[in-house]
């Protein structure tokens, strides 16, 4: 098969899964035309994953659809855009039809899902990689960026942390207990909270996605905002299979580990009083900003960007996720 009938067969029909009344102009020319609405701004991320370092050799290629959209789309929900489209480059080692068929099926199930339609984008020969770029729009002056964090705001997350990360024990299991069943749940599909961020803008001062792990992402809000927090680690919620699960330990995946395309946010004390009892039912607080610099977990320093390895997590070292760390 080549390269335009591959595009032709498995990836122009994403292109007409639903309009985006921004695209109009998509894949079959030499670029693609968005027009931005009068009032509203462009937002755009790129995300880039790689075979045997973002998810696994011989990963199913649904799954990867699936993942890889998920995992771009969940940056637009930290700034509380709207998904508009997107764009796919992808390198293959060969042209499987079996394989693309797959992978197209994860890719449009989550195109769908989340309301974005393929502008346009490449292929090419080589070992296993994609990059997803994703395109949002909001209202001019409302995204919400990682710098406007201020002493006094509470700390919240969304959802539960932790699962995904803990899946990853678990991805060679051929008879799946249902709290593993759960937590694999998490870690293959999981869901970009685009409408809560979109419900966030005008009431958080600043927001991120838990994609490298609760701590060091939190950690990037500091940093950019020029504060400090305090963290109570009990606090932190984690699902009861993922309890079962690990016992003690859990609060070290979600205090650690990534995956979880959940949201952190800074909300003011006055905000949260007014914020209606849905909002309220998807957060958790689970701390405060403070003026003196550093994070804090329950009143302990937590050493930010350490070259810890996943052996060593614990409460207290918040490695994160990063490409470039040397290996101890």
């Amino acid at each position: 098969m080549g390269e335009f009938e591959l595009i032709r067969q498995y990836f122009m029909p994403l292109a007409r899964l639903h309009g985006s009344p921004s695209v109009i102009v998509g894949p079959g020319d030499d670029c693609a035309i968005q027009r931005i609405p009068a009032g509203f701004d462009l937002v755009f991320s790129i995300d880039t994953l790689v075979e045997g370092v973002h998810f696994p050799f011989h990963y199913r290629p649904d799954y990867l659809g699936w993942r890889a959209l998920a995992a771009a789309a969940s940056d637009l929900a930290a700034m509380g855009a709207d998904p508009a489209c997107f764009t796919l480059a992808l390198t293959l080692p060969e042209a499987n039809e079996s394989w693309l068929r797959d992978f197209s099926a994860g890719l449009g199930k989550a195109a769908e899902s989340f309301g974005l339609v393929l502008a346009g984008g490449d292929t090419t020969r080589g070992p296993l990689a994609l990059s997803l770029q994703v395109h949002g729009l909001v209202p001019h002056g409302e995204a919400i960026r990682r710098s406007g964090a201020i002493p006094g705001d509470l700390i919240v997350v969304s959802g539960t942390l932790g699962d995904a990360g803990a899946a990853l024990d678990y991805l060679d299991v051929q008879s799946a207990s249902a709290d593993e069943a759960f937590v694999l749940s998490r870690y293959h599909y999981p869901r970009p909270k685009l409408t809560l961020g979109a419900a966030l803008r005008n009431i958080a001062t600043a927001a991120i996605d838990v994609s490298d792990g609760l701590l060091a992402d939190l950690g990037h809000i500091l940093e950019a905002s020029s504060v400090g927090a305090s963290v109570e680690r009990t606090r932190v919620p984690v699902s009861a299979a993922l309890t079962r699960l690990k016992g003690r330990k859990a609060r070290d995946y979600a205090l650690n580990s990534g995956d979880d395309y959940e949201l952190c946010a800074t909300i003011s004390e006055a905000k949260w009083a007014e914020a209606t009892v849905s909002l309220k039912q998807q957060l958790t607080v689970i701390g405060v900003v403070e003026p003196a610099r550093g994070l804090r977990l329950d009143g302990a320093a937590v050493v930010l960007n350490s070259e810890v390895s996943e052996s060593e997590m614990s409460g207290s070292n918040a490695g994160g996720f990063d490409h470039f760390r040397r290996k101890s």
